[in-house]
């Protein structure tokens, strides 16, 4: 039996998992302890729960996607309207440096994947599903790299597996952040800086998504208004774009089309921008991306991953705490800002940059705010880790399939 949520159930027991997250990180030191999203807790706790009513009873649940489509793309206008010039031209080195890490984090991955294959026996291909496709690229690069993979390599599921990858990543993704970076905390000696609810300043806002803001009616229905733009432009452009070189996510779309209205507003028009509606509605929609992500996992799926792709994907979590620590972390400066840097490479590196952002959020609510971090990794993780991962994917592919007619 299936059960089919509607708009407003789905936005019910979307509010129902953060609050659940809330209480239980708030009250269990060891969650605290390991920096665990909110949203990655009581998702999770969820997603157990509906996968045991389905061992159970054969009872599975589908929630409204569009709800949460709708969440992502907000999040990311937010991080849009949120990213003046100025800031981003800070940015450039480390963020040409953290772009550089990520490369060779997807090369790596899609090496361990295709010498996993090969010492466990089966084909090559199975590696590069359990690599960048699915890891670095999440669900909707394995889904749309999936015909490819059928077509190519003759892979009947191909599909199936790159959902069950991508999920797995997307599960180890929200939990690894929080061990790597209360290491790398503890060896740094970092104190905490516990959040003050009376402080409003905006250049903080993303980095404390508790804090409270002067924010009123106008301001809101300003921002509202901005998003919209941005959600409404984005899909335009995707659709204009659909089939063409330019074919971007539509969420990238979204993302520049919030930095050109930002930036006009502020240099052109003189138009004060009000960054604390703009951060708590980004925060809103982050988290309430992340519980609908969460809870509708099929975690009965990661079961039937084949014994060997399991493997490979072990293997590839502890590569990635071991590439943060030892790699993210040191070519980002071995500062404070690196170690929030490196929690959030293990969000995007195996999951997504909402859940990257959501393991950097657990960081700087205890211990204080990273400007570099909240620029760098959403920039890098919303846009130009798809086309490094298409281009280093293609060579790959090359080089298994010398016929392969890829363009």
């Amino acid at each position: 039996m299936n059960i089919v949520f509607d708009t407003y159930q789905t936005l019910a027991l979307a509010s129902f998992v953060l609050l659940l997250g809330y209480f239980l990180v708030k009250r269990i030191r060891v969650l605290q302890t390991f920096n665990i999203p909110e949203p990655v807790v009581g998702g999770f706790i969820v997603a157990i729960a509906l996968t045991i009513l389905y061992k159970v009873n054969g009872t599975s649940f589908t929630f409204e996607e569009s709800l949460k489509t709708s969440m992502m793309l907000v999040f990311f206008s937010s991080i849009g309207l949120s990213a003046n010039f100025a800031r981003l031209i800070k940015g450039g080195k480390p963020l040409v440096i953290f772009l550089f890490a990520a490369g060779i984090l997807i090369v790596c991955q899609n090496v361990i994947g295709i010498l996993g294959t090969q010492l466990l026996g089966i084909d090559p291909a199975y590696g590069l599903l359990a690599g960048s496709v699915t890891l670095t690229g999440g669900h909707g690069t394995g889904a749309a790299w999936a015909e490819t993979f059928t077509k190519e390599f003759n892979l009947p599921a191909a599909t199936e597996i790159a959902m069950a990858c991508a999920t797995f990543g997307l599960v180890f993704g929200g939990v690894l952040g929080g061990p790597v970076s209360s290491y790398l905390l503890n060896r740094q000696k970092q104190g905490e800086n516990p959040e003050n609810d009376d402080v409003d300043d905006v250049q903080e806002a993303f980095e404390h998504p508790t804090y409270k803001r002067k924010i009123n009616a106008r301001s809101i229905i300003e921002t509202i208004a901005m998003l919209s733009l941005c959600l409404l432009i984005g899909q335009y452009l995707d659709g204009l774009t659909k089939g063409t070189q330019m074919q971007l996510p539509t969420f990238v779309w979204c993302l520049f089309t919030g930095v050109i209205i930002r930036n006009s507003l502020t240099n052109l028009f003189k138009f004060q921008v009000a960054d604390s509606a703009i951060d708590v509605l980004g925060s809103v929609g982050l988290s309430i991306f992340l519980a609908i992500a969460l809870m509708s996992l099929k975690l009965w799926e990661l079961v039937g991953l084949a014994a060997d792709v399991l493997i490979i994907l072990a293997v590839q979590v502890a590569f990635m705490a071991f590439f943060a620590i030892y790699v993210t972390y040191r070519m980002m400066g071995k500062d404070y800002d690196a170690i929030v840097l490196s929690a959030g490479h293990c969000g995007f590196g195996l999951g997504a940059t909402p859940t990257a952002v959501a393991n950097m959020q657990a960081i700087t609510s205890r211990f204080g705010p990273s400007h570099k971090a909240f620029l760098i990794v959403p920039m890098v993780g919303a846009f130009f880790i798809d086309l490094l991962n298409a281009g280093i994917l293609k060579m790959f592919l090359t080089s298994l399939s010398p016929s392969s007619k890829l363009s």
